[in-house]
């Protein structure tokens, strides 16, 4: 059975396919993945704990409801060996082999993994997915501290949740200020400020040397000669695109699988969204860009060929405690940033040298109120 073939069910695997079924009701849809094909938003993870939720609780849909309602093939606990792009194939690790007409690529991204000295090195966490959430909730279950390595995004919002769960949250890492590669130093300081106002405690300027194990816990031993004590260990320091399928297949791959703005690979009748890709030399993990993706892709393969457009979309962090909204400038772009303290939080503006708005950062409950108007002044981040 050919047809089209998606791998991967996260959140671009599974918005593609109900864009595309929308459009194509008959032609024969299959999705592969790795794990048991729920439906639920990655995103969800780092607020379950603050909003009472369980593990189960964030499971939208069984990847059963899923097949049923794309009316597709899903095919769990299946691993992709490799793809034969020159045939229209793909093998899985059991043997079968998979046939299309059209291959999407929705690989997403794996974590960001440091090497410790230690004999509880092997304890740090990771959340990627689900399965991995599981294991961090049974972890901390009994746990009233936990050491956080990594002050960025999702960094920011496993201490904000844990935090307001009753523990204590020690956040270790080498920048000077939380969220360091969005927001500019003033912006930074204020999240760091808010959070910690609510019980969350910094180590900046250091990272983790050692991690041995004690008593029930662990200790973590930082560069700059300080230790931090913990019942568990989070790393979040970052995710990379996967890429070694789409590498061994001979695609095109830089940071993420290089696709053009049709969200076409290097090689034809093969597409990538999401996490994995890379569009015009952009990669973009965030919802938003996996949906406009998803519905120019979807008309695509539909046979309405519909280069990817992406307007302006700043990010909403999810730390309740200090609101964030982040609309990073380009990084090759040119200007300074403008800063104005406003309330508890900062309001930052990055303009050209012309004085034209290319990204913003809006920190604390009042500075986040400008969100719309400073919206609709950016420019698109990819034009229509």
């Amino acid at each position: 059975m050919s047809g089209i073939l998606i791998i991967g069910t996260g959140l671009a695997g599974y918005t593609l396919a109900r864009e595309w079924r929308a459009r194509d009701g008959h032609t024969p849809l299959t999705l592969v993945t790795r794990d048991d094909g729920a439906y639920y938003t990655k995103p969800m993870l780092s607020g379950a704990l603050g909003r009472g939720q369980s593990p189960e609780d964030l499971v939208q849909r069984t990847a059963e409801a899923m097949a049923q309602e794309l009316d597709a093939r899903v095919l769990t606990r299946a691993t992709v060996s490799a793809l034969m792009p020159g045939e229209r194939r793909v093998r899985l690790q059991d043997g079968r082999i998979l046939e299309y007409d059209a291959l999407v690529l929705a690989l997403g991204a794996e974590p960001v993994q440091f090497s410790y000295e230690g004999d509880g090195a092997d304890a740090v966490l990771t959340i990627n997915d689900l399965a991995d959430y599981v294991r961090f909730r049974q972890a901390i279950e009994e746990v009233d501290r936990v050491a956080l390595i990594g002050p960025g995004l999702i960094g920011c919002e496993f201490a904000n949740d844990l935090v307001a769960s009753g523990r204590t949250v020690e956040v270790i890492g080498p920048d000077a200020w939380p969220l360091g590669r969005l927001v500019p130093e003033a912006a930074g300081q204020a999240v760091q400020r808010g959070l910690e106002a609510a019980g969350v405690r910094f180590h900046l300027g250091t990272v983790v040397q050692r991690i041995e194990r004690s008593g029930s816990g662990y200790r973590l031993s930082l560069e700059d000669g300080g230790g931090v004590q913990a019942g568990a260990v989070l790393s979040a320091v970052g995710v990379r695109p996967r890429l070694d399928l789409a590498r061994e297949a001979g695609l095109a791959v830089q940071r993420g699988i290089c696709v053009d703005r049709r969200l076409a690979t290097s090689v034809e009748g093969v597409y990538a969204l999401g996490d994995c890709a890379q569009v015009e030399g952009r990669v973009l993990p965030y919802v938003a860009p996996i949906r406009h993706a998803a519905k120019a892709l979807a008309r695509t393969l539909a046979g309405e060929v519909t280069p990817v457009h992406y307007p302006a979309m700043p990010v909403q962090v999810k730390t309740t405690r200090h609101p964030v909204v982040v609309a990073p400038p380009d990084p090759q772009a040119e200007g300074a940033w403008e800063i104005m303290p406003v309330g508890d939080g900062v309001k930052a503006r990055f303009l050209d040298p012309e004085g034209r708005l290319l990204g913003f950062a809006l920190t604390g409950s009042e500075a986040v109120k400008a969100r719309p108007e400073l919206t609709r002044a950016l420019p698109p981040i990819l034009e229509g």
